[in-house]
């Protein structure tokens, strides 16, 4: 990872820093989020600074310390009354412009690619459509918002599909991964989220986009938006 760019470095902080402020800024400005956010980056930059992470050889995968917490965290949000609560709580025009975050996202793929970090099938050249939903988001979020246009279908919709893709590289990712589990990228493996501050992809970014895409569908689905009815 010595010959990755500074600037890559750079705008990935920036990216990682922006997710977490328009999550925030979705909530009521909840205080319990900053902490518990805050004590994950912290707790995950030391063990990721130390190499944890690096070590690809254990059963079962290291890795998974990464993404199981995030993961349980999202099924007990769903699952308790506390948790449906929060999530109805929820700003729904900050959780659709969050995934603009996607764009700078899928630019940093690219340059981590072209620095030989990650495998091909992981950037827009490859098999990683996601970069769609960091352009339409402005865009779903002007004709449904802002003109009044579009209505819950069509967030419906919208967001139904930027799910898919997000599932879609979460599992090339995985599956490039150099686990035990590994299946595709054996020539070029998903090293990047291995090592800081990358592993903040899978580690915050992409669960901070899952969580807004399940929360967003779950409001339009059980709570009523006057604004956006039709």
């Amino acid at each position: 990872m010595e010959n990755i760019p500074i600037y890559v470095y750079i705008i990935f902080v920036i990216t990682l820093f922006a997710a977490v402020y328009l999550f925030y800024r979705a909530t009521p400005k909840s205080k319990g989020f900053l902490i518990l956010i805050s004590c994950w980056l912290a707790l995950q930059s030391m063990v990721g600074i130390w190499g944890f992470y690096t070590v690809t050889n254990t059963m079962p995968p290291r890795f998974q310390l990464l993404l199981l917490p995030p993961l349980v965290f999202t099924i007990v949000q769903f699952s308790t009354n506390r948790g449906r609560a929060f999530i109805d709580n929820l700003d729904l025009k900050m959780l659709t412009v969050i995934h603009t975050i996607r764009i700078p996202v899928e630019i940093v793929l690219y340059w981590l690619f072209l620095n030989k970090a990650i495998p091909e099938l992981m950037t827009f050249e490859g098999r990683n459509f996601d970069i769609l939903v960091g352009i339409t988001a402005p865009i779903i979020y002007f004709f449904v918002f802002v003109k009044q246009t579009w209505g819950k279908s069509a967030l419906i919709i919208w967001n139904i599909f930027s799910l898919g893709l997000l599932l879609n590289i979460i599992i090339n990712g995985m599956l490039s991964a150099p686990t035990p589990f590994q299946q595709f990228g054996f020539e070029q493996p998903n090293i990047a989220v291995l090592h800081f501050p990358f592993m903040f992809l899978p580690g915050c970014i992409v669960p901070i986009a899952l969580f807004s895409h399940l929360s967003s569908i779950r409001q339009l689905i059980h709570k009523n938006h006057s604004s956006i009815n039709r």
